[in-house]
Formats: C-alpha cells, structure tokens, sequence
C-alpha cells in the first residue's frame, strides 16, 4: 500500500477543509500535494483549496524557525544526530550558498516558490536556518514563496483538470 494512499484513508474521516490543511502542513506533500487533492478528489472552490493548502503549508513554519537551532543543538549531542546535521547542513552549504549569498531572501522565496520535491517550507525553514537568515526576514520570504508555489501549483492543478474535462 503506497503512502498516498494510506494518508488520503486516514484523512478521509475528516472534514475536506481539515484534511487538505493537515496534508499542508506535511512535510512530504505540504501545498504541492493539498492542492491537487483538493480540487481533484475533494472537489473543492479553487480559492478554498488554495487557502486552506497555503494556511496549512505555513502552520510548521513558526515552529521550525523557532526551534530549529535549539532542537538541533540538543539532538547534536548524539552521536548519529550530529552525523546527520552535519551532512543536512554541508549539503545544503555546498548547493546553496552561492545563491543565498548573493541574493539573500530572494533566494530563499524563490528556493521555497519552485514547486518541485526538496524544496518548499519546510526546506526553506532549514536553508535559512543553515544560512543564518533571522526570523523577521525568514518568515516573510517563505511565505511569499509558499503563495507563489500556491498559485503555480493551482493553475497547473487547474488546467490539467480543464484538460481531462475537455478530453473526456
């Protein structure tokens, strides 16, 4: 049994609104996948899908910044967590840092706008974790990001859904 489908089951008792939040605010799916199944499956207003994908995918987003550092500098004091930290953060040094050192928070919006896997709010919450970016100017770009994926992923939601309408 895939994941999708285990997590569409355990959801499936709860309201659509509810449930296309909770799938918002996970870290595998967050607006990339809400969306879609909102509008596809739950047959959702395109505007109601987006808000509710969009409130959802921004719901962890305090926390993390919040108590990223605290949390990995606790976690930091085993050995396997402080393995795991330290290749997270020299990944994302080596991949990122060109952009973020040049572009700043724009980086960071754009970084958390590509609706493409690895990135979104909860990456970006980490990439400005890892590059030092403070709250004031962290919380601010993801959220633009997270309204521009929301509104890219909408209209390709959209239109692929016009397209089967149209082909069928």
């Amino acid at each position: 049994m895939s994941l999708e489908v285990t997590v569409l089951d355990l959801l499936s008792s709860f309201p659509h609104w509810l449930a296309t939040m909770v799938i918002g605010a996970m870290p595998i799916f967050e607006l990339r996948g809400a969306i879609p199944i909102a509008l596809g499956i739950y047959e959702m207003s395109p505007a109601s899908a987006f808000l509710f994908a969009v409130s959802g995918n921004m719901l962890p987003v305090v926390p993390l910044l919040l108590f990223l550092d605290p949390v990995s500098t606790y976690l930091r004091r085993f050995p396997i967590f402080d393995k795991f930290f330290s290749w997270l953060f020299g990944r994302t040094h080596r991949n990122h840092s060109e952009r973020f050192e040049k572009y700043g928070t724009l980086a960071l919006t754009l970084f958390v706008a590509v609706p493409l896997p690895v990135t979104g709010a909860w990456t970006g919450c980490a990439a400005a974790f890892v590059f030092g970016i403070k709250f004031r100017h962290a919380f601010p770009a993801i959220l633009a990001g997270v309204l521009i994926a929301g509104i890219i992923v909408s209209s390709v939601t959209l239109g692929g859904i016009g397209l089967v309408d149209f082909l069928s």
